[in-house]
């Protein structure tokens, strides 16, 4: 009980910008390097948008869909939310698909900023207005697949795994916060249309209900990307979060089938990450290759979908339970310690090994001067394990 009073002053402090210690629990490794490091080293719309994320969670818990009371969205300070500050820098206004910053032709990387913009638009108009541009290109003006999912990309329908962390929650928190329950919907239906085209039916595998990466003309990739099925599981737990505290979704008739079908569609995932082969304790950049140089063990989809279990810890714990715990916790003991070739995993530098090169998932040199995501999805993973310590859920060990 004093613990889960603690987590409820201190949520309020991460609201109010009173004095607030993010960094309660040692991890293992300097967890606030890791998370200078992806503020400094990240260069493209969604890397600031998942940092963007991770400083939110990490500094101003209250704020965050998980937070205990995020809606209605409140009105801050810009200079008290690290988040803000950070992301106001970062947002270059456009037009369009580009309305929040360059896509480079991505329909979902600019949206990535979109919960950002709608916080810094409580005060700043023109940041209400570019999200409003943003969310309107996603919804009205992009390509879509045969099945309604909204593609990835602008000039051609292309599903991207990754999509699903960058545009249903930034349309679910953007319904949150103007009482639209029809887009509130739109966000699921979208999580669920991407399952449809994406989900890998393996059957009997061990690792059955991952996702396939991405499925198009131009970028086809079959492969059960570990990091793209972190962005779908993290993505979707970020939308159930919503639809379970949104006050518009209280009364929708849609909403207890909303929330059994993102835990559902959540588990699928996470319980196909638990059952691939490993290697030195972490998932493989391609969850079931043992064979090729693409199967490297790595940080970014361990991390992640550590997080997501921390987090569905929370939501609903009653399906996720010690068994999920127990194998996030083993993750991120790994992380902790050092390879088989005794270096560690997170170096003094703040430096999360090995990663997939984000630019480049086909590359079979492991990454070791610091991936973005990687960096901001162990900072999501320490967030989401700091909360769970919090609310009673897991051991701070």
């Amino acid at each position: 009980m004093k613990t889960f009073l603690a987590f409820g002053i201190l949520h309020a402090a991460g609201v109010l910008g009173t004095e607030f210690n993010p960094f309660p629990f040692s991890p293992g490794f300097n967890i606030a390097k890791v998370v200078e490091l992806a503020e400094n080293i990240s260069s493209h719309s969604w890397e600031y948008g998942v940092t963007s994320q991770a400083l939110l969670e990490l500094y101003n818990p209250s704020i965050s869909v998980f937070g205990a009371k995020p809606f209605p969205v409140p009105t801050v300070h810009k200079e008290n939310v690290k988040a803000l500050a950070y992301a106001s820098q970062k947002i270059v206004i456009g037009v369009g698909a580009n309305a929040l910053s360059d896509g480079d032709g991505a329909v979902g990387d600019p949206a990535s900023m979109g919960v950002s913009a709608v916080l810094l638009g409580r005060r700043n108009n023109t940041f209400a207005a570019a999200a409003t541009e943003q969310l309107d290109y996603v919804v009205n003006g992009a390509p879509r697949a045969p099945n309604g999912a909204i593609s990835h990309r602008v000039d051609i329908v292309e599903l991207w795994a990754d999509f699903i962390y960058m545009a249903p929650p930034f349309l679910a928190y953007y319904a949150a916060d103007t009482n639209n329950a029809t887009l509130l919907h739109e966000s699921v239906q979208q999580c669920g249309r991407y399952r449809e085209i994406l989900q890998d039916n393996l059957h009997d595998a061990p690792y059955d209900g991952v996702w396939e990466h991405i499925i198009g003309p131009q970028h086809l990739d079959h492969g059960l990307w570990s990091t793209g099925n972190g962005w779908a599981a993290g993505g979707m737990a970020r939308v159930l979060a919503t639809v379970m505290k949104a006050p518009v979704a209280k009364h929708a008739l849609w909403r207890r089938e909303a929330i059994e079908s993102l835990t559902m569609w959540i588990k699928e995932i996470v319980d196909g990450a638990m059952g691939a082969p490993t290697d030195e304790g972490l998932l493989r950049n391609y969850l079931n290759d043992t064979e090729t140089g693409h199967g490297f063990g790595e940080v970014a989809g361990s991390s992640m979908i550590s997080a997501v279990i921390y987090r569905m810890a929370i939501l609903q714990p009653h399906t996720f339970g010690k068994r999920y715990i127990k194998w996030a916790d083993g993750i991120r003991h790994v992380l902790g310690e050092n390879d088989a070739q005794g270096n560690p995993h997170i170096t003094n530098l703040g430096i999360a090994t090995p990663a997939v090169n984000p630019l480049d998932w086909n590359d079979i040199i492991p990454l070791t001067t610091g991936s973005p995501e990687g960096q901001a999805f162990v900072s999501l993973m320490y967030a989401a394990w700091r909360d769970c310590v919090w609310a009673d859920k897991c051991s701070r060990r």
